[in-house]
């Protein structure tokens, strides 16, 4: 009897989730390299762990850090205390990376190349998830998670700002192509959102038709779950030769920018498959409004329209918003295909990174990109929680 209990106290110490993630932090800084060293950018890495990596006491410093962060996230400690262990770790691990990199890297070496080895992603990992982890148990407010969200783009920020981080490679590929870059941005962001608005523009007022229309809904809804099946590489591809026709043939079309590579087909394919979501949450929405709810708003008089505007749309926007969360982090890693179709965005330097064989190059395209999918969640996800509080008041 005495073990059974013994185990069950010790069970009732030690934090599942926490314990996992610890194992992969105390993996990543004992088994995996923290820094890649290359002597130009596409030749094979070697790779550093961290007490050859960083210099000084550095190594002894770093390692006191993830001990602690380790029992920490081990132990059933409060969500605030392992929510310090978790930022505790990133701040550490981001000023390693930075340290590393100005350590190893030769000095006045134009083509060497450093950048973070297995040991740093794997630890971004496990402490993202364990800071995560920490916010949900402590059950933040919408206002609450966006003020995180600001306070880490400012930590991001502040790092960027520094110069830690400028030897780098990724960092090196940036300052190359500064001006590209931030064009491309411009452009991934514009085609995400943009897009995105037209398919709400189009798609509520379709959905308020298709739910009062049964026949049309079920022929309509079935041509848009057709389309979502298509694979986005086939239609971006389907829609270059009509669009090549059209820009040819129809007068004024080339002047609004219609051809068959280029921005068109981008927009054109992330408007298609924004219109499935939007049209299907905003269905759900209004179904979801309780018809006792609508007998209440007709026996105060409200007319047709105020009762669309006053008591349905405030009922129904929390699904709605769901849709449009989902359409918009999909548009933000949909649009990285456009660089395919010389569309712009992000892509651009996804793709020039795959066919150089520089890993650099893709990363400096795909991490903005997880960045801004991971905010636009973020912030949406609050959103939804706000209306949703409006709706029960």
């Amino acid at each position: 009897m005495a073990e059974p209990a013994f185990a069950a106290s010790r069970r009732a110490l030690i934090d599942p989730l926490g314990a996992t993630l610890a194992a992969i932090v105390a993996v990543a800084f004992l088994f995996q390299p923290l820094m890649l060293l290359r002597p130009n950018r596409i030749a094979p890495a070697q790779g550093a762990f961290a007490w050859e990596a960083l210099p000084g006491l550095q190594p002894m410093a770093c390692g006191i850090i993830t001990a602690l962060v380790v029992l920490i996230l081990i132990s059933r400690a409060d969500a605030r205390l392992r929510l310090a262990a978790a930022v505790a770790g990133l701040v550490g691990l981001g000023l390693a990376v930075g340290s590393g990199a100005s350590h190893l890297l030769p000095p006045g070496s134009a083509y060497a190349r450093v950048a973070p080895g297995a040991g740093a992603w794997l630890a971004l990992f496990a402490l993202s998830l364990a800071t995560g982890d920490a916010l949900v148990r402590l059950r933040l407010s919408p206002s609450g998670r966006i003020a995180a969200l600001v306070v880490a783009a400012g930590v991001l920020a502040g790092f960027l700002a520094s110069g830690l981080w400028s030897d780098l490679s990724v960092l090196r590929e940036y300052a190359s192509r500064s001006d590209a870059f931030q064009r491309e941005l411009r452009v991934h962001a514009g085609l995400s959102v943009f897009s995105l608005l037209a398919a709400v523009v189009v798609g509520v007022p379709l959905a308020m038709l298709l739910r009062r229309v049964a026949p049309l809904r079920r022929g309509a809804l079935a041509a848009l779950n057709v389309l979502q099946t298509i694979p986005s590489m086939a239609l971006f591809g389907l829609l270059i030769a009509p669009l090549a026709w059209l820009g040819a043939h129809v007068p004024g079309a080339a002047a609004l920018g219609i051809a068959g590579i280029g921005v068109a087909p981008a927009f054109i394919a992330l408007f298609a498959y924004s219109l499935l979501p939007i049209v299907g949450s905003t269905i759900a929405g209004f179904e979801a409004v309780s018809e006792r709810t609508r007998e209440a708003a007709d026996a105060m008089g409200m007319t047709a329209w105020q009762k669309l505007l006053r008591v349905e749309l405030p009922l129904a926007l929390p699904v709605i918003l769901t849709g449009v969360r989902i359409v918009l982090v999909q548009n933000i890693g949909l649009s990285v295909i456009a660089g395919l179709v010389g569309g712009g965005g992000l892509g651009v330097f996804v793709f020039q990174g795959i066919s150089q064989t520089a890993t650099d190059l893709v990363l400096l395209g795909a991490l903005p990109t997880v960045a801004m999918a991971f905010a636009a969640g973020i912030v949406f996800d609050a959103l939804i929680d706000l209306s949703r509080r409006q709706e029960t008041r």
